[in-house]
């Protein structure tokens, strides 16, 4: 075993802790991440002793961080922190470091004394400061009694959080390269962490990341605000690589979902109506428009930008929060959150890019969510941006006027079905104030438009009297029925628009 000793220390030469002259802060760490973007990119290490690799699903999962071992568990703070035991799952070890009141960093090694290994045969004290594959934030988010699960950070650059009643569902990454428009998608990973000690009675959490992948870099600072909506303020200093191929899609605070099937895409023999980790993309400009693009569940890859001069947010939502429209007992996805994306300052034109994929199933993500910048920078100069992350529940981001709260597709019983024969058919709920200060006999119109392959052969609103919400009726034929068709859409008053553009893509056939 003392060959399997000198094989770690040696590959752990390239996995040291940044080192810090001074008291940490965020620009000793953009020091680091914009050196390391001049260097050459090295590998990281995901050697792991035989009998760890070795162990399946199963055994891994018999391994558990004891919490009495939990960091701060005796120092007053509402926060603690546990750690996840590297695997075959997520071989490649992250370091984590504790900075504290006055800056000074101490490394938190590996300890097999902080894990209960169960019913495993495996040695761990052989193994050395293996580092860990990530770590988790508890806070006692719904009750004084018990501190719950608040954020985590597993696996390349992803992360999730919950806000207070909510179940974990969709995730979010530190950054985004080439998901789509160049030679292959590339992951970056939080390769260090930096967490800083809280004072006791705390009501934040501040956390350093290190973001590293082969053509780029980033220093990271999150601001951990829970609450009903958790919120995350989070600040990057991203430096690209002098990289081949260079970068062609950068994406900015990329949101990774999971759509299977909804209200819009019922799934036959499945005795749930819905089930997904969010049902739309919604996106806000800074011109004032208010976006919603309901998603789908395609079969094969599906892309679609919104181009905007400014953006105030944009977020992958999950809107439908009735029990009776999922009916799953043990996935709740009622409870999921949804999770906006605020800007803080000025990003400057762009665009917010949407990516839908075929899956088997609802084990698998098939959503990514992104803002890309018009411009990129150049190798080594830095893209500084600050956002919040917002991660919502039942009080969620909506527009100030009117929303749709679902969107079915299809037909009812038709008198004579030769004469829609070619059509799709949609419905549309909205709500939301504007819409609620009209009577039911307001004359509230549709304003739609299809694109050059669409030709809208009905449209109309009215007021749904078992809801009290406003519906509309669109009916659409394509004009190439193998091509697809843009769908926009909103509800107006005399002049004033009443609601969110809804927006929306018929499929050809072979696509749906």
């Amino acid at each position: 075993m003392w060959i399997w000793r000198v094989f770690l220390l040696a590959s752990l030469a390239l996995f040291v802790p940044a080192a810090f002259a001074q008291a940490f802060h965020f620009d000793e760490l953009t020091r680091i991440a914009r050196e390391r973007a001049a260097a050459p990119y090295v590998e990281p290490s995901s050697q792991l002793p035989p009998t760890l690799a070795a162990l399946d699903y199963d055994g891994l999962r018999d391994i558990r961080f004891r919490p009495a071992r939990a960091l701060w568990r005796d120092a007053g703070s509402p926060f603690e922190a546990m750690f996840f035991h590297l695997g075959k799952y997520a071989p490649q070890p992250v370091l984590v470091n504790e900075v504290a009141p006055d800056g000074t960093v101490r490394h938190l090694p590996y300890l097999r004394t902080d894990f209960d290994y169960g019913r495993n045969a495996v040695d761990p004290d052989s193994w050395g400061d293996l580092g860990f594959a990530g770590f988790r934030v508890h806070y006692p988010l719904n009750n004084d009694a018990y501190k719950d699960e608040l954020v985590v950070f597993l696996g390349a650059s992803y992360f999730r959080a919950l806000g207070a009643g909510q179940q974990y569902g969709l995730s979010a990454r530190g950054l985004a390269l080439d998901t789509v428009g160049g030679s292959g998608e590339e992951f970056p990973r939080f390769s260090e962490f930096w967490l800083e000690r809280p004072a006791p009675g705390a009501k934040e959490l501040v956390i350093h990341a290190l973001l590293e992948s082969p053509r780029a870099t980033g220093a990271y600072r999150f601001v951990l605000q829970p609450g009903s909506s958790t919120a995350l303020q989070v600040r990057a200093r991203v430096f690209l690589r002098q990289g081949v191929p260079p970068v062609a899609t950068l994406g900015i605070a990329p949101l990774t979902s999971m759509y299977l099937f909804g209200e819009n895409q019922p799934r036959a023999r499945d005795f749930r109506p819905e089930v997904h980790d969010s049902d739309g993309l919604m996106v806000a400009t800074t011109g004032g428009e208010w976006l919603w693009r309901p998603l789908v569940h395609p079969k094969s890859v599906l892309v679609n930008s919104f181009q905007v001069d400014g953006l105030r947010g944009f977020g992958l939502m999950q809107r439908d929060r009735q029990f009776a429209n999922y009916e799953d007992v043990e996935a709740r996805y009622e409870r999921r959150p949804s999770a906006w994306v605020r800007p803080l300052g000025d990003w400057g034109p762009g665009r917010v890019e949407l990516v839908q994929l075929p899956i088997p199933d609802e084990t698998h993500d098939n959503v990514v969510a992104y803002w890309v910048p018009e411009r990129l920078p150049a190798p080594g100069e830095p893209l500084d941006l600050a956002y919040e992350l917002s991660w919502q529940g039942d009080d969620q981001q909506r527009p100030p006027s009117g929303w749709a709260v679902q969107s079915r597709q299809g037909f009812g019983y038709v008198r004579d079905a030769a004469a829609v024969a070619g059509q799709t058919q949609f419905l549309v709920d909205f709500t939301g104030p504007s819409l609620a200060a009209l009577g039911p006999e307001a004359p509230v119109r549709p304003v739609a438009s299809a694109d050059a392959n669409g030709l809208i052969e009905e449209q109309n609103a009215y007021f749904n009297p078992a809801t009290r919400t406003w519906r509309m009726q669109l009916r659409v034929r394509a004009i190439d029925p193998a091509q697809p068709i843009e769908l926009r859409a909103f509800l107006q008053h005399g002049n004033d628009s009443l609601t969110e553009t809804w927006t929306h893509i018929i499929l050809p056939d072979a696509a749906r």
